[in-house]
Formats: structure tokens, C-alpha cells, sequence
């Protein structure tokens, strides 16, 4: 085998490992410390005594935990501490998720789920950005669809693994099961994924440059990518409990879930592809849109058939918006991708905050959560708004 044979092996050997690394930690930091709570949330409301308020809140203080950790995100440039950071993130998610099992202290678990909320933005903004890093210092496409198939994985296979196991183990041991398959992906979240190189410079010599766009176009953004974060957060949290509060059949709710994630899993990679074809900003509509009618349609109709489609149509959307926003932050600021997509999330989380404290008080009030999701619904329909704007602007 001739050395650029060989070299080119190599390369592709070590692409696998990264993009590995970073599908394994998004499934242990978002799949398990995260969104696993949503598949759990009705098991703790029937078994450990949590009330249908209290589990709002619960999300909304995992959602300042994001927050505040997109704002270290966006306030860090040096790579080395952004992957020491990285690196604790993945110990937090297994210390979280294990300490969810062994109180039923409201404030124990609030915060616990703030530091879970922090892990997760280790995860999905610190990992994708040395991940993007290293793509980009490599030469590599920069696109971020495999990786980001890790968080529709994770969202499929919690609720997959909550609902296999929900007969045969109550809510605490389930969390002690949880926490043992995420210390089968720390390994090689941890060892795939090199430490960054810190030069400035890419492998051939060439040096990164940062291309940021205008301030108009970035408020404008965030903006947008704000009411996205209003109608992912409501949905998100509440789906299963929603869909078992209306069906008739119990464990529906659980089977919604996985379809979303089902759903999100491969999308990633189409909304890649589409990108490609109709441009970012077009394919960032596109997903706005059906995001929208995804959420809609478990309003307009309650049956399970309906409810479904809907579910695949917003697991496939929300995986297309947050991949195609934080890929376009990433390539905008190539020597600091994560400070970048913490800008960004920090919008998305300021809405993470908020909503899920906001729909859980409503769902008491209300006795249902629809009015909570048509709500959400009206923030995605005016990102749609925006993002057409911006689209008609470039």
C-alpha cells in the first residue's frame, strides 16, 4: 500500500472514531442524562409521588443548567479547556442520572437536573464543536448529520429502554440501569475523541478563518432559533405525558417518544443532504415549516394514527434544526465553533428556561396539556416568519 493509500486509510479510521466519540456522547449526555427524564416523567408522577407542576419545573431547572452552561460555551476560546470541559460533562451525566435514583427530595432532584442540564450543554455544544473542529482542521466535510445522530438515538433509545424495562423495574431502579449502560458510552466517548490541536492552523498548512455574519442577520437568528427552542422545550417534556393523559391505551405515550426519536435518528443526515441541494437557510425553512405541523397535528387530531405522524414529523425536524443552526454557526467562526453555537443555544435556551415551568402551571390549570402545545405552536409559526425573512435576504 502506497503512503497517501495508507494515510487515507488512517484519516478515514480516525473520522470514524471521532464522529464515534461524539454519537456516544450525545447519546450518554443528551439521550440518557436528558431526554430519558421525558419517558420517566409519568413513572415518577405514579410511583415516586412528583406532581404534574413540580415536573415542569424539574424541566425548567434542567434547562437553566443548558443555559448556563451554553454561556460558558460561549465564553471559552481555548480548546484545551473547552475539552477538559467536555470530559468532566460525561462524568456529570453518569453522576445525575445515578443520583435521580436514590432520593425523592423535589430539591435533590432539581438540582441534580440542573447539573445534568450542564452536561448536556458539554455535550451538544463543547463535543460538537471539537468534532467540528477537527473535521474542519482535516479538510473534512463540515457537516455535523452523523454526529448529530446521536440525539435522536438517545431520545429512541431511552424511551425504548424505559419501556422494556417498565414492567419488571420501578422508577429508582431503572435509573441505576440507565446509568450503567451510560458508562458503557463513556468509554469511547472519552478515548475516540483527541485532544484538539490548538495551532490555528489546518493539516495542510492553510490557516482557519473566521467569516461571522452581519449583526442584523445574527439577531435575526437567534431570534428564530429562540421560538424553535420555545416549541422543542413544551413538546420535548410533555409529549408522553400528553399522549397518556389523552389516549385510551396506557404506554402510548412511550411509543410516541420513540418515534420521534426514531424519526431523528437518520434525518439528521437528510437535512444534510438537502442542505446541500436547495442551500442552508432554504433546508432551515423547510425544517421550521414541517416542525410546525408536526406540532400542530396532535392538536387537530387525537387519533393515534394522527399522533404519530405527527411525532415523526417533529422528531425529524427539530434533530434538521438544531444539526443545520449549530453546523452554519460552526462554519461561520471555524477557529471557535462552540463559542459560536453557544451564542446560539443560548437564545434556544432562554426559551428552555421559561416554557416548561410555564406549561407545566398551565397543564394544572387546564387539566390537559394542549393549550400549553398550542402555544408552542404559535412561537414555531413565527420562526418561520423569521427564518423566511432571512432566507429572502440572502
Amino acid at each position: 500500500m502506497s503512503p497517501s493509500a495508507s494515510n487515507l486509510v488512517s484519516l478515514r479510521m480516525q473520522r470514524f472514531k471521532v464522529l464515534s466519540a461524539g454519537i456516544a456522547s450525545l447519546v450518554l449526555m443528551l439521550g440518557i442524562a436528558r431526554f430519558a427524564y421525558t419517558p420517566m416523567l409519568p413513572l415518577m408522577q405514579n410511583q415516586a409521588g412528583l406532581g404534574i407542576a413540580e415536573g415542569g419545573w424539574l424541566a425548567a431547572f434542567n434547562y437553566l443548567g443548558y443555559f448556563c452552561g451554553a454561556l460558558i460555551a460561549a465564553s471559552i476560546s481555548n480548546l484545551n479547556t473547552k475539552d477538559r470541559l467536555y470530559r468532566l460533562g460525561l462524568i456529570v451525566a453518569l453522576a445525575t442520572t445515578l443520583g435521580l435514583g436514590l432520593t425523592q427530595n423535589f430539591w435533590l432532584w432539581s438540582l441534580l437536573r440542573f447539573f445534568a442540564g450542564l452536561s448536556s450543554a458539554a455535550g451538544l455544544l463543547l463535543g460538537s464543536g471539537l468534532v467540528m473542529h477537527w473535521l474542519l482542521r482535516h479538510k473534512l466535510r463540515t457537516e455535523l448529520g452523523i454526529h448529530f445522530m446521536g440525539m435522536g438515538a438517545g431520545i429512541f433509545l431511552s424511551a425504548l429502554f424505559v419501556y422494556l424495562l417498565e414492567p419488571h423495574l420501578n422508577w429508582q431502579l431503572q435509573w441505576f440501569w440507565l446509568t450503567a449502560a451510560g458508562c458503557l458510552l463513556a468509554v469511547p466517548a472519552w478515548l475516540w475523541l483527541p485532544k484538539p490541536d490548538v495551532s490555528g492552523y489546518a493539516v495542510d498548512g492553510s490557516k482557519l478563518q473566521d467569516q461571522p455574519p452581519t449583526r442584523t442577520f445574527l439577531r435575526v437568528f437567534m431570534l428564530a432559533y429562540f421560538c424553535a427552542g420555545t416549541g422543542y422545550a413544551i413538546i420535548a417534556t410533555f409529549i408522553v405525558a400528553h399522549v397518556e393523559l389523552m389516549s385510551v391505551k396506557p404506554g402510548m405515550g412511550m411509543v410516541v417518544f420513540m418515534v420521534i426519536g426514531l424519526a431523528a435518528a437518520p434525518a439528521c443526515i437528510l437535512w444534510d443532504l438537502i442542505a446541500r441541494k436547495i442551500g442552508d437557510l432554504n433546508a432551515l425553512l423547510a425544517a421550521f415549516i414541517l416542525q410546525f405541523a408536526g406540532m400542530l397535528i396532535p392538536l387537530l387530531s387525537p387519533s393515534l394514527t394522527w399522533t404519530l405522524v405527527g411525532a415523526a414529523l417533529f422528531g425529524a425536524t427539530f434533530i434538521g434544526v438544531v444539526s443545520l443552526v449549530l453546523t452554519m454557526a460552526g462554519r461561520y467562526y471555524p477557529t471557535r465553533p462552540a463559542k459560536m453555537m453557544g451564542k446560539m443555544t443560548l437564545s434556544y435556551g432562554v426559551a428552555q428556561m421559561a416554557a416548561p415551568a410555564m406549561a407545566g402551571v398551565l397543564a394544572q390549570w387546564s387539566g390537559s396539556y394542549s393549550l400549553s402545545i398550542g402555544i408552542a405552536s404559535g412561537f414555531m409559526f413565527c420562526g418561520c416568519i423569521l427564518v423566511y425573512w432571512l432566507a429572502r435576504q440572502q
